[in-house]
């Protein structure tokens, strides 16, 4: 396949598996397991399931790593872990649905550097598209979501907008050759152990339970939706995602990322039975139409192919 069409479809797969987080994740958090302690098991977890493939990967390549060491690091300390930190402060403090609506921001934080750096105004499209998007960002998780008034928590969000966006960055760069999956796993294992001790410091409520918990209405074993959450909605999810920001860039990446949101509506409807409102049906049509908007940008400026032409 063209990469054009490996980085869409590995960015699809990246937004429906981080969607599907929050139904495997609920029924942890109503058993009693706080925030940061499901997030610690699920980067350590989702590590664990991708180390096999990063050593088959790096097999006789470790230079790779040790030469993408910052790149590494960086993901760990501040794509995944400071980031999950800086939201879980901040839904402390500030509504859910506020914090990720500042978090999603990721993507205009990147287009206002662009900006700043380059001093270039981006195209229409771009800034088109940016409205769009945010307007159907505040409709999918509701326009109640920019009533929030707490300072520190209305910092803590930004904060974690702007650790998304060095994820996407991050990803975006090649690397040193660094395969996706060997970033994605050790950016994950680099993580869990601080997001533990942070935990262990009491920075943030740290409590989890282990007994049987209710999915979708059956009581199974506790590590049941923590293995789903994890292989699915991280390990695959932080995959794919970086591969995507590789191909497509981090710019279009992060606008795709949007649609996460969506998708989490979505499952929460079809796995949790919560409902899904005509505006957030809308709100995900806005999003679709600023991706396309961004989209366009890249291709105006890149050549057409004269297998195109002809």
């Amino acid at each position: 396949m063209p990469s054009k069409s490996t980085g869409l479809i590995a960015a699809a797969v990246s937004f429906i598996s981080f969607g599907t987080s929050g139904a495997f994740v609920k029924p942890l958090l109503e058993a009693g397991w706080s925030p940061a302690a499901a997030v610690t098991l699920r980067a350590l977890t989702a590590g664990l399931v991708l180390l096999p493939f990063v050593i088959v990967l790096m097999r006789g390549r470790w230079n790779l790593l040790l030469a993408a060491r910052w790149p590494v690091l960086g993901m760990g300390l501040v794509g995944v872990a400071i980031t999950q930190v800086l939201y879980f402060a901040a839904i402390a403090r500030i509504p859910v649905a506020t914090a990720l609506l500042i978090e999603f921001l990721a993507p205009l934080i990147l287009v206002g550097f662009t900006w700043a750096v380059s001093r270039k105004t981006p195209a229409p499209v771009v800034l088109i598209g940016s409205v769009l998007a945010v307007g159907g960002l505040v409709l999918v998780i509701g326009p109640g979501a920019i009533q929030a008034v707490d300072p520190l928590g209305l910092l803590a969000a930004f904060g974690a907008a702007i650790g998304c966006s060095v994820y996407f960055v991050i990803a975006a760069r090649p690397n040193n050759g660094l395969p996706p999956v060997a970033l994605a796993g050790a950016g994950l294992l680099l993580a869990a152990p601080v997001l533990a001790v942070i935990g262990g410091l009491g920075l943030l409520p740290f409590t989890a339970t282990f007994g049987d918990v209710a999915l979708f209405g059956t009581p199974v074993a506790w590590w049941v939706p923590l293995l789903i959450v994890a292989v699915i909605g991280t390990a695959l999810a932080y995959a794919s995602g970086i591969t995507a920001s590789g191909i497509l860039g981090s710019r279009v990446a992060s606008f795709i990322a949007l649609l996460e949101v969506v998708s989490a509506s979505i499952f929460a409807w079809l796995l949790l039975g919560e409902a899904l409102s005509p505006l957030q049906l809308l709100g995900g049509l806005l999003i679709l139409a600023g991706i396309a908007s961004v989209r366009a940008e890249r291709q105006q400026v890149e050549p057409v192919p004269a297998a195109a032409v002809a």
